[in-house]
């Protein structure tokens, strides 16, 4: 049954995606993964398919992908790896990907995102973080809702970060076409974003078995930091040292709200280092907002969302 208690695991800052999947059996459980092929993503993957799960890898780069699978697959001993080209931020991609899944969908891991980019935009003219993050997420999200039904408690994890506090989503001008361009305050709005979804998904979806929630995976040096400098990354780094994480560390949160049996019938909330987080504090960076849980700006979002994607 649903609980409305804070859901707490004896999980902590330090396990690994190994450490939550442990006991968890996903044998004829199928999962999708986007951005499956490096950093958390493939850790993600990794730990799904060693329980047995059917893992389909959603990459831009499929030779990146498959050199992936195989690796899952030698250390899983999992051959069921799969790998399928997407492109979150070609809205073209993400409908052929839709139109080409058959049957069933039990987990769908909304992982790949694109962190404090230079300014650019789709051939829409949505700001490309945005666009990347959260747009393409939902298009595919939706499109695999009959998937997703049929899944009998299926599961969306929504990929956020701490970083959804640097901003609100700005319905004003959410595509930087008004105001000044700022690649962080730009990548905060998408993870807000994330947040939001699950919110939305989840009132909306509940009653098809899906459920969906949002996560922080923790600080952890992948390639999602490819616009940032090493000298910003240097200071980053040195300003709390001890809050960094192996890959396999930051995979843990995503891999707990994929698949723990603690979160079954559960939506709408948001995670981090394996527990529910609490309201975020002036001044800290951990915990969650209230505007990112705020189910009015969650139902907006959504409309806009909807009125982008036919625009």
């Amino acid at each position: 049954m649903t609980t409305n208690k804070p859901i707490t695991t004896s999980f902590t800052h330090h396990s690994t995606a190994m450490d939550v999947i442990k006991g968890v059996d996903l044998v004829r459980r199928r999962a999708i993964v986007t951005g499956g092929s490096s950093g958390i993503g493939v850790e993600t993957a990794r730990a799904l398919a060693s329980a047995g799960a059917e893992v389909t890898l959603a990459v831009r780069n499929p030779d990146a992908g498959q050199k992936a699978a195989d690796d899952i697959t030698g250390t899983t001993g999992n051959d069921r790896v799969l790998v399928a080209p997407l492109d979150l931020a070609d809205q073209g991609s993400i409908a052929d990907f839709v139109a080409n899944w058959d049957g069933p969908l039990h987990i769908l891991v909304n992982n790949a995102g694109i962190m404090a980019a230079p300014l650019s935009r789709t051939p829409q003219g949505w700001e490309m973080q945005f666009a990347t993050n959260h747009l393409g997420h939902f298009a595919l999200a939706n499109g695999l809702r009959p998937a997703l039904a049929a899944g009998d408690g299926a599961r969306i994890v929504s990929v956020s970060s701490a970083a959804h506090l640097r901003s609100p989503v700005v319905f004003e001008d959410i595509q930087y076409d008004n105001r000044e361009y700022e690649p962080w305050q730009a990548y905060g709005q998408s993870k807000t974003a994330n947040v939001l979804f699950a919110v939305e998904a989840t009132r909306r979806w509940s009653d098809d078995g899906i459920y969906t929630n949002s996560l922080m995976p923790g600080a952890i040096q992948t390639n999602l930091q490819r616009y940032v400098s090493k000298e910003e990354l240097d200071r980053m780094r040195s300003g709390n040292a001890a809050a960094w994480k192996t890959v396999e560390q930051g995979a843990a949160t995503s891999v707990l709200v994929a698949a723990s049996p603690l979160l079954d019938e559960v939506g709408g909330r948001y995670f981090e280092d394996c527990q529910e987080a609490a309201p975020a504090q002036p001044g800290q960076r951990t915990g969650v907002a209230d505007y990112a849980l705020d189910p009015e700006a969650a139902e907006r979002l959504w409309q806009v969302s909807t009125a982008l994607l036919k625009s």
